[in-house]
């Protein structure tokens, strides 16, 4: 029996916020102790809402239940006892110091057994008559591998080759970074509880995560404080799209200057240009070689061309844009460094810098804490930048690394990868939902370059732009459908079929305690 398959962009019922395994506790404690929000409730409403949707998307089915200590536990209890009263033949398997005689189970029995009771062939017989698993094992508060009877049963779970269910988060799955310490469960569902858990959206416990639904299970509404992090929803990009009048011309709807391609490395410039106009500004600009302006001006006619060797040109063009992207091909020789420096020094404009504008300011030729106080800045690293920029790798979480180097240097990070995350210099960070493994591809971070300077140029604020870009770019791959094969010019071509979309996400589910429905990653 396979899972159904989910839309290809995520759905969600208005923004969707994620929450770390110790904002998820607090979360939890001031909904029982000071809205009072009973326990048992909870645990009820989780455990339904997980047999809802288990018996919508599997129908009726052969169930087995491998339940562990503390609320993970209690939800699958609570699910293997809802899916019992609806007529699935069901098992449990307890992992845990649990009484048999749980309160929860209401009088009902799951025909349960100890872990310790069963030897290899007995896991073997027992998995092998399920056509789904409910993974109830570890909750989000479990930090580190795995112990050895736990990590026993998912050993156990994941060679038996049965579609699972995970409960909250896959157990194994740090909640809060998405790390994989040990053994873990590879999920074909997750179903998490009030919000999604970070880790959950973040690689590597994405890629077992599988496809992932979040309910609403009764917590009070969900503030800012309780989760840290955005997720970039296509309602939400949608809605930040700049609107243009009715009455308006090219030089009000976004100017752009993007500058970079040194001598022989056109084809990125020429990619952030195309991306820049995709994206929808009026007027763009390119800043390269003179001996580029040839390649240049054949593969994108609609922009000016500046010659980088001419100092007032440059001056001129800077002034008369509404954003300026630098990096797309610029190099690192010593004229690129001198036009890194130029264009900076007469920068107020919003300002993206990107690949070797990174690469100098690495150098500390120029401060970049000093550019974000004299304007709005938006850097977008990958990884190997990122780790450049702060002088080593850390092994800090990907939203913890661009958060903090956010606000220590007074500039937006989208710090790119699976998926990238965008941190504005106040704190706030949001999730990419779009990206995939089909854009691991040269040439994709120059065309973003230019769809968010582009965004920039029609007034969203940095970090606004920088998560709005990758959404643009991420849902035009998808459009694009070319798996593997996707090329950035690709991309750049159906940019323009996104910004018309009209219609909501919507969910095969049509449930309304569902809030939250993405495809498994790609």
């Amino acid at each position: 029996m396979s899972l159904t398959s989910p839309p290809l962009r995520p759905f969600a019922r208005g923004d969707v916020r994620a929450q770390t395994s110790d904002e998820a506790a607090r979360f939890d404690g001031r909904a029982i102790e000071k809205v009072g929000v009973p326990q048992p409730v909870l645990m009820e409403n989780a455990g339904r809402a997980a047999a809802s949707l288990l018996h919508r998307l599997y129908g009726t089915s052969s169930v087995v239940g491998i339940v562990g200590s503390g609320n993970n536990g209690g939800d699958a209890l609570v699910a293997l006892r809802t899916l019992a009263a609806w007529g699935h033949d069901v098992r449990a398997v307890v992992v845990a110091d649990r009484s048999e005689e749980d309160a929860l189970l209401h009088g009902w029995s799951l025909g349960a057994v100890a872990d310790s009771t069963l030897d290899a062939s007995g896991w073997g017989q027992l998995l092998e008559r399920a056509d789904v698993v409910i993974d109830g094992i570890l909750g989000t508060g479990t930090q580190g591998a795995p112990r050895t009877r736990q990590a026993e049963a998912i050993v156990r779970i994941n060679e038996s080759g049965r579609p699972v269910v995970a409960l909250d988060v896959p157990s194994g799955i740090d909640a809060s970074s998405g790390e994989v310490p040990g053994e873990a469960i590879r999920a074909e569902l997750t179903v998490s509880f009030g919000a999604p858990k970070i880790g959950a959206l973040l690689h590597p416990g994405r890629a077992y995560v599988g496809r992932h639904v979040n309910v609403e299970i009764g917590f009070p509404p969900l503030a800012d404080t309780d989760a840290s992090v955005l997720v970039a929803t296509p309602g939400w990009a949608r809605a930040r799209l700049p609107v243009r009048e009715t009455d308006t011309h090219k030089n009000r709807v976004g100017r752009v200057l993007v500058v970079g391609g040194a001598l022989g490395m056109a084809g990125a410039i020429i990619l952030a240009g195309r991306a820049a106009f995709s994206a929808g500004a009026g007027l763009v600009r390119i800043c390269s070689s003179e001996a580029n302006r040839e390649a240049i001006q054949a593969a994108i006619p609609e922009a000016i061309f500046v010659s980088a060797e001419d100092e007032d040109d440059l001056a001129d063009a800077i002034q008369a844009s509404d954003a300026v992207a630098v990096g797309p091909g610029l190099g690192t020789s010593a004229s690129s460094r001198d036009l890194l420096a130029r264009v900076t020094k007469r920068t107020t404009q919003p300002l993206l810098l990107d690949a070797d504008a990174l690469n100098l300011l690495a150098e500390d030729e120029i401060g970049l804490a000093r550019l974000g106080e004299a304007c709005p800045v938006l850097i977008t690293p990958h990884p190997g930048e990122m780790a450049r920029l702060n002088g080593a790798p850390s092994d800090r979480s990907r939203v913890e690394v661009a958060r903090d180097f956010a606000a220590s240097r007074s500039c937006a990070v989208l710090l790119k990868g699976a998926p990238s995350v965008v941190a504005s210099r106040e704190g706030e960070v949001t999730i990419d939902t779009q990206s995939s493994s089909d854009l691991a591809v040269a040439g994709m971070g120059d065309a973003l370059s230019g769809a968010c300077a582009a965004l920039m140029a029609q007034g969203l604020d940095p970090a606004t732009a920088g998560a709005v870009g990758l959404y643009l770019s991420g849902r035009a791959a998808v459009l694009a459908d070319r798996g593997a094969g996707l090329t950035p010019s690709e991309v750049v071509q159906r940019i323009p079929d996104v910004l018309s979309e009209r219609a909501d996400s919507s969910s095969d589910l049509d449930l309304p305690f569902v809030t939250f429905d993405a495809d498994a990653a790609r």
